[in-house]
Order: C-alpha cells, then sequence, then structure tokens
C-alpha cells in the first residue's frame, strides 16, 4: 500500500471554515488566475483548469514551448546564476571548479577573439574533415581504432550507465536521427542542410581555403543522404518499445563475426576505448547488441556511402540560431549566461546541485515529503553532492577560464572515462541518476530507484504552506507517476534488483497487454490542434504513469484526509478538498508550444501532449467524475474508460 505522509496543519479561520492566511489567499490566487470558468469542467478539464494560464502567457521568443515546468526551470536558472557569480573562499574544490567553468564560458570577448582556433586544433588532431580540406586523405578515415579517433570518440560518445525515465520533456537540439514523414522533412532537412554547410563554410574559410559552394553543398548533401538511410535502417517506434526484444547477449567475439561492417575491426575498437582506463577484454566478453536488425541493415548503408562521408564564436551561434528558427520556431537565441547555466548544471550535476540545495531548499521540506510502506525505496540526498568532491575523484579536471573549448573537451574526457571505468566496478546504490538542480522527477529501472530532485519540491507541486490537497496533485502524483514507471510496459520486465526478468505470469501479462492495448487506443483517438494524432507507442509507458499517478496520489490522500479530516476552504473559490486535488493536478501541466516543435515532439517525446495528459488521465477516473458531478457520457465521462493499475 503506498501513503504519501504530509505532516502539518494550516491555520485556519472560523468564519465559514476558510483558510484566510497569506499562504492560502495566495494559493487560491494562483489557482483562479489559471482558470478558465466560461468552461465547464465536464467539457474539457484542461480548458477550466488552465484557459486563464493559456490566455496570461505568451511564448518568449527564445523558446519552443512554455509551461508550469519552464517556469519553474527559469527560476532555478536564476537562483543558480547567482550562486554561481559568488566568490567564497570556503567553496571545496569540486564547486571551485564547477564556478571555473561557468566563468570560462561567460567569458565572450576571449570566445570570440579566439573564434575558430580550437575547433580546428580539435580537427586536426582527429584526422581532419573532408570537406573542410583540399588535401584529405582517405586513409586517415579507415582506421577508427587509431589512437587519435578513439580519443575523439571518448570525448563524443560513451555510455555505461543505467536508463532512466522523467515526467516531463527536456528541450535541446536533437542528437539522435528520428525518421520524419516526407512533408516535414521538406523543410526541416533543409534547414538542417543549410546548418551543416553554414559551419563548413565558416570553417574552410578560416583556413584560408577557396569557397567552393558546389562542392561544399555536394559533400553535405551525401551527409544527408547516410543519415537518412540510417534512419531508415532504424526499427520502428513501436519495435523499439520492447525491451526484451531489443536486448541481444552475446560475447565480442560473436560480435565481431555477426557484424563485420565490410572489416570493421569491433574486438580491436573496443579494446582502444576501453585502453583509456586500463581495462582489457577478450573475445569471451559478454557485450549487449540492441537491435540487432538495425546493425545489420547498417552494413548494406556503410557500404552504399563513401568513406569521406562517414569522417564527419558568434558565427557559429548563428549558424545554430537559424536551424533551431526552422526547428524549434524560436527567432532569439536564449541569453548567453542561461547557456552556460545549463551546460555547468548539466556536466558538473554533483557540485551545482549542492549550491542550489544549500542556497534554497529547506530542509525540513524533505522530511514533510516521506513515502511510507514501500521497503525497496528510500529518500535522500546524495551524500557525495553535499560533502566531497567525487564529481571531480575519476579524473583530475584542470579547468581554465582562459580556455572555455578545452574545458569542454577535459569535461567530455572526465566523463567518457568514469562512465568507462564502471564496467569492472560494482554498481553503487547510492548513486543518483540526476542532480538535484533539476525540476523533474526520475525512475531508472535498471536500479529500481525512484528520484525527485530538491528543484522539484517548490509551489505549485509542493509547499509545507500550500493545502495538502495541492501537495498530493503535485508532488503526489509525480511521485505516483514514478512509483508507476516500475509497471509499465517497460519498467514491468526489471524485477526488484532492477535485474531484466520475466517475473509476471502469463496470465498477468496477457491480462496487461490487454489493459494497455485499450490506451493506445483511447490516446491514440485524441487529434492535437497543432499537430497530427498523439502518439501512440512510444508514449504508452508516459500514459500507463499518469493514470497510475494520480490514483495512488488521490487514494493516498483520501487517507490523509482520513487521518487528518477535511481541510478548510480557499478563499473565493467554491470547491472542496477532492476537487482542489485534480484542479492542481491539472494546473502543473498547463502550458503551450509552437507550431513547429509540435510537429517534432509527436514524433520524439515519449509524453503525450501536455492537455492529453490531463484529459486521458482524469477520463478513465470514475473519482474525477464523482468529484464534479459529470453525466456518463459527458467529454470527461466516457463509457468506456481504460485502466492498467
Amino acid at each position: 500500500m503506498l501513503t504519501l505522509t504530509f505532516p502539518g496543519h494550516l491555520l485556519l479561520s472560523s468564519l465559514n471554515n476558510v483558510c484566510t492566511t497569506a499562504d492560502c489567499v495566495t494559493a487560491a490566487a494562483r489557482l483562479l488566475q489559471n482558470m478558465d470558468t466560461s468552461v465547464k469542467p465536464c467539457d474539457n478539464f484542461y480548458q477550466y483548469a488552465c484557459g486563464g494560464w493559456l490566455e496570461r502567457h505568451v511564448i518568449p521568443e527564445t523558446s519552443s514551448r512554455h509551461s508550469v515546468f519552464d517556469i519553474l526551470r527559469d527560476k532555478l536558472e536564476i537562483v543558480l546564476k547567482g550562486v554561481l557569480e559568488t566568490e567564497n573562499e570556503q567553496d571545496r574544490d569540486a564547486i571551485k571548479k564547477a564556478k571555473t567553468l561557468y566563468s570560462s564560458c561567460m567569458n565572450e570577448s576571449l570566445i570570440e577573439q579566439r573564434d575558430s582556433l580550437p575547433l580546428l586544433k580539435l580537427i586536426d588532431s582527429i584526422g581532419d574533415w573532408p570537406v573542410a580540406s583540399d588535401d584529405w586523405n582517405i586513409t586517415t578515415g579507415r582506421d577508427i581504432s587509431t589512437p587519435p579517433l578513439i580519443n575523439a570518440y571518448c570525448l563524443f560518445y560513451t555510455n555505461i550507465k543505467m536508463c532512466s525515465t522523467s515526467i516531463q520533456t527536456r528541450t535541446n537540439i536533437p542528437t539522435q536521427i528520428h525518421i520524419l514523414p516526407q512533408s516535414l522533412c521538406g523543410y526541416i532537412c533543409k534547414a538542417y542542410l543549410h546548418f551543416m554547410v553554414s559551419i563548413a563554410k565558416i570553417t574552410r574559410e578560416d583556413r584560408n581555403l577557396t569557397q567552393d559552394d558546389d562542392h561544399v553543398w555536394e559533400e553535405m548533401m551525401q551527409v544527408l543522404e547516410l543519415e537518412t538511410d540510417i534512419a531508415n535502417a532504424t526499427s520502428p517506434a513501436e519495435e523499439r518499445q520492447d525491451v526484451t526484444v531489443l536486448y541481444n547477449k552475446m560475447t565480442l567475439g560473436e560480435l565481431q563475426s555477426t557484424f563485420s561492417f565490410n572489416g570493421f575491426n569491433w574486438t580491436r575498437f573496443i579494446q582502444g576505448v576501453l585502453s583509456s582506463v586500463s581495462i582489457e577484454v577478450q573475445l569471451e566478453e559478454e557485450v549487449v547488441v540492441y537491435s540487432s536488425p538495425y546493425l545489420e541493415k547498417m552494413n548494406d548503408v556503410l557500404s552504399r556511402h563513401s568513406i569521406r562521408v562517414n569522417s564527419l564564436s558568434r558565427r557559429f551561434k548563428d549558424a545554430r540560431a537559424r536551424y533551431r528558427k526552422t526547428l524549434y520556431g524560436t527567432t532569439v537565441e536564449d541569453a548567453w549566461w542561461r547557456e552556460c547555466i545549463r551546460y555547468v548544471q548539466s556536466s558538473m550535476e554533483n557540485a551545482v546541485g549542492a549550491l542550489y540545495v544549500r542556497e534554497t531548499f529547506a530542509g525540513e521540506s524533505k522530511q514533510m515529503v516521506s513515502i511510507c510502506s514501500i521497503c525497496w525505496s528510500h529518500c535522500k540526498y546524495p551524500k557525495d553532492a553535499l560533502s566531497t568532491d567525487s564529481s571531480c575523484s575519476s579524473f583530475q579536471l584542470n579547468f581554465s577560464e582562459e580556455h572555455y573549448f578545452e574545458n569542454i573537451l577535459e569535461n567530455l574526457k572526465s566523463e567518457a572515462h568514469k562512465s568507462l571505468k564502471k564496467l569492472r566496478e560494482p554498481v553503487d546504490p547510492d548513486l543518483w541518476i540526476i542532480g538535484a538542480a533539476v525540476v523533474n522527477a526520475f525512475y531508472s529501472p535498471n536500479r529500481n530507484q525512484i528520484v525527485f530532485p530538491a528543484g522539484i519540491l517548490q509551489p505549485p507541486f509542493f509547499s509545507k504552506h500550500q493545502h495538502q490537497a495541492l501537495n498530493f496533485g503535485g508532488i503526489g502524483m509525480v511521485i505516483g507517476h514514478e512509483i508507476t514507471h516500475g509497471f509499465d510496459d517497460n519498467g514491468r520486465n526489471f524485477d526488484k534488483d532492477g535485474n531484466m526478468l520475466n517475473w509476471w505470469s502469463n496470465y498477468s501479462a496477457e491480462h496487461f497487454k490487454e489493459q494497455s492495448q485499450c490506451m493506445v487506443q483511447q490516446y491514440g483517438n485524441f487529434n492535437w490542434k497543432l499537430c497530427f494524432c498523439v502518439g501512440v507507442f512510444i508514449t504508452l509507458g508516459e500514459n500507463i504513469a499518469d493514470n497510475g499517478g494520480v490514483r495512488q496520489a488521490y487514494k493516498a490522500y483520501l487517507k490523509w484526509v482520513e487521518m487528518e479530516g477535511e481541510e478548510p476552504h480557499l478563499p473565493g473559490l467554491d470547491m472542496d478538498h477532492k476537487q482542489l486535488f485534480f484542479l492542481n493536478f491539472a494546473q502543473v501541466w498547463c502550458g503551450a508550444y509552437r507550431p513547429e516543435y509540435a510537429s517534432q515532439s509527436i514524433k520524439t517525446d515519449s509524453h503525450s501532449p501536455l492537455e492529453y495528459r490531463v484529459l486521458g488521465s482524469l477520463q478513465n477516473f470514475e473519482a474525477f467524475s464523482e468529484a464534479f458531478r459529470c453525466q456518463k457520457g459527458s467529454a470527461m465521462n466516457p463509457e468506456q474508460k481504460c485502466r492498467v493499475w
């Protein structure tokens, strides 16, 4: 049984059992401002709860999406800006390095002065870039096992870590290739092609090479064709959802013999990468191959493309801005300090998290939120974030305030080495999958771990001063959501220790699939006015978690009311405590998208659009219809309901 406990009572007014404290007035004002009472709650509860918010908020020119989550993240970044720009002689080494990294990022005049020199130096060190060279030697790119290219691999991609799911999407330029309909690929691929050409022309110019536009366009077209072929080799989204089908364990020797890629030496490559952290692997070493059909198709893809294609200051920022405008609809780039905050936050999350917690997070808020009767879950801060320099323990970081580009490379190497060394290290159960300075929540199936960073423990999700109905509808729902992930279409494949195991009976598995199919059909019938119909396969796990999360949080709230009694009304709101729970649940999802971003997210985001996260969950929940007295057959109380958990 799940019980969410939020001890404490608000001061009450004896007048008509209405709470008139300053905190209650503030909460009531927020709820009222966000509402659109001209809409009936049983017709469209999202519009009823968020119509006022949507009317008052305009998507900033710098953003592709604007939501409650994004506003809280903006506020968090302001706090981080303050602490990273404040000198403190008592700072530990990791925090000093985070501040140095931030300072180097903020040194825009020096970045402009150095311009492309650091990038050109890096390109030279990894075997050059064919399109930015007139004398590129084809033998340079043939052997990716050479030391410079192995080092480059460590800079750009290593991944020996646990996977996790989050409650809300983070927006960035995509780093993965996605298959797009031809109608979309028309303008998006054109913008992407222009972006690549711009970078290539800048690089050629800085090397004092002739600007052969036809040559550059031809080379970049071949790169785009290669990436398109790679995307088309990828299995459809619905086939990538079942981790048990994707998971293929084999030895390194079997990998080499099965996927040779025209002579590519997997063994030498992997041995070379791991040698950077003094780890040796033999042909008998077990490896996990995800999506074997993809690798099988890739052999044909690579054989059809030239090896030249495989070797892939402000001017660079401007090129990126033009690409982002087409991709996301943004017309202005974010303030540079925000870019610097986000980079330091993501690359040194423990140090930055410690700074944030010390600056803003009231410790008693953590104690006020507790989960009872769940033996396999526990709440705590990462001790290393508060008391040690663990973020620098695996690799000695030497940052300079004058060399931002090199600092990035140094940081990438550090992260790569820490990741690679995990191959021979025991799993650390206390290692957090995310830092504390994050407005989000996470579940890791491999660790059977849920994480609620300090950044999300703020209104409207949580406050020790607001009604418990709002807390349970906010952070309570988030907790329930993450716990339910342990039993969604992916999490159900892992046992209590995080091992992938088929531990369900055949009956349970079949019943789960039947109930899930109901949800697939329900969400597939939603038509988003900004774009296409809602994605049904890639969003299934999140939809299950949304539905289960609000149910468990409501159940926990009723148990709290049973023990503590009903809360007083909020001023100006003719709503009881049950209705307040659902109202705050809906309002944490208030938000709007630019059409350009909507067309991207519908194909790539594992979450349903904000509106349908509310409508889908509440249409299936009888308790909601009872609270708002929605007639059977109304939009919010359909005859057919879906329930997995």
